[in-house]
């Protein structure tokens, strides 16, 4: 087996439905496929799919109680848009998992991620 055929063998299942009879026009449900098909599976189900729910917003993080970020992934971005909510123009912030705090610019509320990904994951 070739290389590319080998990786393609061993990557993440092809998230498709049964597709719509000959004829006829396709449902989202039926049409819908990868993220799309996730996305929509989990809505159907009454779930968050990609954790959209916005960030504490209700008090500024210090170095001692931080606004704790969750992610899967070494480094996510974030936007800041002030505490309360709106209160400046969005800065948008890089975190990592190497730097314990994140400050923003604007107000100065302090980030820290909450890294609950798989330590030796390879990410690209």
């Amino acid at each position: 087996m070739r290389t590319s055929a080998a990786l393609r063998a061993s990557g993440p299942p092809i998230i498709q439905g049964k597709g719509a009879a000959t004829g006829s026009v396709p449902t989202d449900e039926e049409q819908a496929t990868g993220l799309e098909r996730f996305e929509l599976e989990h809505k159907l189900a009454g779930q968050d799919a990609f954790d959209m729910t916005p960030l504490q917003a209700d008090r500024m993080g210090t170095t001692k109680e931080p606004i704790k970020v969750l992610s899967y992934f070494p480094t996510r971005i974030i936007g800041c848009s002030g505490s309360p909510a709106g209160s400046h123009d969005t800065v948008w912030l890089h975190l990592n998992r190497d730097l314990q705090h994140h400050r923003c610019s604007e107000c100065g509320s302090v980030y820290e991620m909450d890294f609950q990904g798989d330590e030796h994951a390879e990410h690209h």
